[in-house]
């Protein structure tokens, strides 16, 4: 029996590419996929990576062998996926490793409706059963058809119906694509605002020449923010390789934190749905749920992670959701993510408004955070323990819902966590200001990159 526990992560399917993950194993995926749900059509669609285009035909071999019909809806991002699974009301499959480098590719799986599939929603069943072997249709079973489409401009159709931009005054807005699918997906969706787009890097490459398509790593911004400055632009947009994330830099070309932006969005969110509940994760700055509870909504925590936050959006019937990483679902668009309908609430936002985004954003942003910090360690869960007995005595609480959370009192917090899918451990800090905040960051810094143990 194959041994996939590499590759199938926590919420998705990512390796390298053949070593890890090959056609081989798109082919069986697509015939679990159709066997688990019982699907008779699906849908896929892919990014810009040159092994993208093998492995989702390869995953249409294996439906259509268990006699699923697959619509290819070829080049796009992640969530313009989740749009065809939602309007379609059929399962899909997006072939993407997202920001990883370009030697990895890797699916991500949903139910009709853009429902998510995890290892707990199918994705260890899909697995299993790749693993032994996908059983064989049943005799007489028809074999299904791949029909080839676009759905470009229902995607942007439908997304520009979700914010009024209406009213918007003109905007100059650098946005950089990271070679990624927002090259494609930007200049349709905004096509017609009144906003004159300054392209960096639109050009579909999968080898990422420039620089990696992950917005989150601020050495992946500074193009971007130099670019803002030296056209004067209102803003600045950054997207992941496929466009499911969106970074903000503002007008003096610094970063906003994803806390901020979820912020602002859920704001605006709750004017229209006064008192519902905000979903955010256990990275995001306090700030959010503080403001959600001051303008009447209610804030719920959970994991890191779109599957746990789309499934926590069912049960809560939350109207938004955002992440640290630069994730925001919405309960409109099928409590999926999407880069770009998060994109368009900051232009609505910056546009409706005479004054700088960064006097805009300010107002969201309370207290100091170190944004995510990455280190490669031996044992994860080890350095993990060491460090909360080490802080045990200072701590004021302890969580364990997402890695280590560890509350020291007075505003100051800071998480631990082994990412899903890569081998590291991420650390990120809050504190009231940025003295302390630095002060907190480089002492663990300094033990989890020493290996120091108490």
């Amino acid at each position: 029996m194959l041994d996939l526990s590499r590759i199938f992560k926590a919420y998705d399917v990512r390796g390298v590419v053949p070593a890890e993950l090959d056609e081989e194993i798109a082919r069986a995926t697509g015939a679990a996929f159709v066997r688990l749900l019982g699907a008779s059509r699906v849908v896929t669609a892919h990014d810009m990576r040159e092994s993208s285009v093998p492995l989702a035909a390869a995953f249409a071999e294996g439906a259509t062998e268990q006699g699923a019909d697959v619509l290819a809806a070829g080049l796009g991002s992640t969530d313009l996926l989740y749009f065809a699974a939602g309007s379609l009301g059929v399962p899909g499959a997006m072939f993407t490793a997202s920001h990883n480098p370009a030697k990895y590719n890797g699916m991500k799986l949903c139910r009709a409706g853009a429902a998510p599939i995890g290892q707990e929603t199918g994705l260890a069943e899909i697995r299993d059963m790749v693993a032994a072997g996908v059983p064989a249709p049943a005799a007489g079973t028809r074999r299904g058809t791949v029909t080839h489409t676009t759905l470009l401009t229902e995607y942007s159709d439908h997304l520009r119906s979700l914010v009024d931009l209406g009213d918007i005054r003109p905007l100059t807005v650098v946005v950089d694509a990271g070679n990624g699918m927002g090259g494609l997906t930007v200049p349709v969706v905004l096509d017609g605002l009144p906003v004159t787009v300054i392209p960096m890097y639109f050009e579909l490459d999968g080898t990422f020449p420039n620089h990696e398509a992950n917005p989150i790593e601020p050495e992946n911004l500074r193009d971007l923010q130099a670019a803002v400055r030296a056209h004067g632009a209102d803003l600045g947009l950054a997207f992941d390789g496929d466009a499911d994330r969106c970074f903000v830099v503002d007008e003096r070309g610094e970063i906003v934190s994803p806390s901020t932006l979820t912020g602002l969005v859920a704001e605006r969110e709750l004017a229209r749905d006064p008192g519902a509940t905000v979903i955010h994760n256990v990275i995001v700055s306090r700030a959010v749920p503080e403001l959600v509870t001051k303008l009447g909504g209610t804030p719920v925590v959970t994991r890191v992670g779109h599957s746990f936050i789309k499934a926590e959006m069912a049960r809560t019937n939350a109207v938004f959701g955002g992440e640290h990483s630069g994730h925001f679902y919405f309960r409109d668009f099928w409590r999926a993510d999407s880069g770009m309908l998060a994109a368009l609430h900051v232009l609505a936002a910056v546009g409706g408004q005479t004054g700088p985004a960064s006097a805009l954003f300010g107002a969201y942003a309370r207290y100091a955070l170190s944004g995510e910090i990455n280190s490669e360690v031996a044992d994860a869960r080890a350095m993990m323990a060491a460090i909360e007995a080490e802080y045990a005595e200072r701590a004021v609480a302890v969580e364990h819902l997402d890695g280590l959370t560890v509350d020291l009192g007075d505003g100051v917090w800071f998480n631990l966590r082994p990412s899903n899918t890569e081998p590291l451990l991420r650390l990120n800090v809050e504190a009231p200001d940025n003295a302390t905040m630095a002060r907190v960051r480089d002492e663990i810094i300094t033990r989890v990159r020493d290996g120091r143990k108490a």
